[in-house]
């Protein structure tokens, strides 16, 4: 008899991929992309369709997940590294202290980065990171060949082995080819294979936490054959452009490998959109992989499953790309819940409209858990929103996500709750209003529309609100100020 099955409390899943778009799910009717499994999880779970990541860049939005805190508390409210990770509160390390095995494999993207930050072990691979790669006032700990688990597996099995070999980018959003290697080598397949290899060495008399971190579908964008070859001859539709973005690039910022902004050419960009996509499915399919290995075990119904993203990508969305903006593409993310052993009396194939956000993740997997929430965490339990009994709120759930990324020139903040958003660029006023249910493409900017006024001014107090007292100086007397210089991360945070 499995001792961990007898547990009352169940294990849990966190399944996080990297840069992976809302809309990417073939349950939501997405027109190219094929995602059986998470389908799966969604039809006989519950689906949170207005998810956002406030800060929706790698770190920051890790940091939400890691504390359960807003970006003014954690403290990183644009993206920058190095800067150490002193949280002396965090979900491994609370559900480490009640008990639970806690092992993550993957990406964590924290500093140092052997941090453990309250796990018993870390699997790991964050992928390229430009600093530890750097040859030239880098300490020998910080290094990627002393940190990164998966490369120096993969040298293992191809000596001399590098994730430069295919002469990718690690931010190359427009750029892409197929993997050349053997797909068990992918760090796609690594991650669930070490995944598994937890399930054979975990302690069978504790329930288990599990972060399942993939590195993909962020770039670079290099599915194996196999996937690429399923979507490489598919017409996509165009990605919309609003009537306010960009229509021409007279800098020719297109070409550019890591752009963010600008008209790619066609055939490059059907090529990134494939590869893209294909990424997708194959994350899907590993996952399909892992919880059939996860039914052998027979944990398949005592685990509660969470699935999401630490931010989205644009993918040419108004000629943008990758992340950091307040659009959808950009902060908008798959969000699901699954419980195949109903320990949580969850609505099964359900969808909730409330706005949810990374932060919620700590509160809602601790109190699956039964383990008490720290008094510090910001961040709400999501579980009476997907209940089947549909037991009323013991307080009125949020109103509204305030959003932001420090972005130099485009440094932004935002305030929605999924049927509106109001986006206010901090350094140059610029003001957007979308009405996202008459216009869920954000095609048309309203910001201007007489008959909206009153709903806009509701908005832009709701950010004053927000902002009111940061160290920044973005309000005075009331109203929000321009030009105010951002930071990446707040001073509470930054090393003396």
């Amino acid at each position: 008899m499995n001792p961990t099955s007898e547990s009352k409390r169940p294990n849990i899943l966190l399944i996080t991929v990297d840069q992976m778009r809302f809309d990417c799910l073939s349950i939501l009717g997405h027109p190219v992309v094929e995602t059986p499994n998470l389908d799966e999880l969604a039809r006989t779970g519950v689906r949170f369709d207005h998810a956002y990541s406030a800060t929706p860049t790698c770190v920051p939005a890790r940091a939400a997940i890691f504390t359960g805190l807003k970006q003014a508390s954690h403290g990183r409210v644009g993206y920058q590294e190095r800067v150490p990770w002193n949280y002396e509160t965090t979900l491994p390390g609370e559900l480490a202290k009640s008990g639970y095995h806690t092992q993550c494999v993957g990406k964590m993207h924290v500093y140092p980065a052997r941090s453990l930050l309250g796990f018993h072990n870390v699997v790991l691979h964050d992928g390229y990171l430009h600093y530890s790669r750097n040859k030239h006032n880098i300490s020998v700990q910080e290094h990627y060949d002393e940190t990164d688990d998966y490369l120096q597996w993969l040298r293992g099995q191809v000596p001399g082995a590098d994730l430069l070999d295919l002469g990718l980018d690690c931010n190359a959003s427009t750029v892409a080819r197929p993997w050349t290697l053997p797909e068990h080598l992918h760090p796609t397949n690594w991650t669930v294979s070490q995944s598994i290899d937890f399930l054979r060495r975990r302690d069978p008399s504790k329930p288990f936490f599990l972060w399942m971190s993939f590195v993909r579908p962020h770039s670079p964008l290099d599915p194996p054959q196999t996937y690429f070859d399923m979507y490489k001859d598919v017409d996509f539709p165009d990605p919309p452009v609003g009537e306010w973005a960009l229509k021409e690039d007279p800098e020719l910022n297109g070409l550019n490998p890591v752009t963010t902004r600008g008209i790619v050419p066609k055939r490059r960009m059907k090529m990134a959109m494939a590869a893209y996509y294909a990424l997708i499915t194959h994350i899907d399919h590993q996952i399909g992989r892992f919880l059939q290995v996860l039914s052998e075990y027979g944990e398949r119904e005592n685990t509660i499953i969470m699935f999401t993203s630490d931010h989205g990508e644009m993918l040419g969305d108004h000629h943008l790309f990758r992340k950091s903006l307040p659009y959808e593409g950009s902060a908008h993310i798959p969000f699901i819940v699954n419980d195949l052993g109903g320990h949580l009396d969850l609505a099964e194939g359900s969808v909730v409209s409330k706005v949810i956000e990374l932060r919620d993740i700590m509160p809602s997997l601790l109190d699956a858990a039964s383990t008490e929430i720290p008094g510090s965490i910001e961040g709400e339990s999501i579980w009476n929103l997907a209940r089947a009994s549909k037991e009323s709120l013991e307080k009125p759930w949020r109103e509204y996500l305030h959003g932001e990324h420090e972005q130099g020139i485009n440094s932004n903040h935002w305030v929605t709750n999924g049927e509106e958003k109001y986006i206010w660029y901090s350094q140059t006023g610029e003001e957007q209003f979308f009405d996202l249910v008459a216009d869920p493409s954000e095609l048309h900017n309203v910001i201007h529309h007489p008959e909206l006024q009153e709903r806009i001014q509701y908005w832009r107090s709701a950010l004053v609100h927000e902002l009111k007292g940061r160290e920044e100086g973005y309000v005075q007397d009331e109203s929000l100020v321009v030009g105010r210089k951002p930071v990446a991360v707040l001073s509470h945070m930054r090393p003396e």
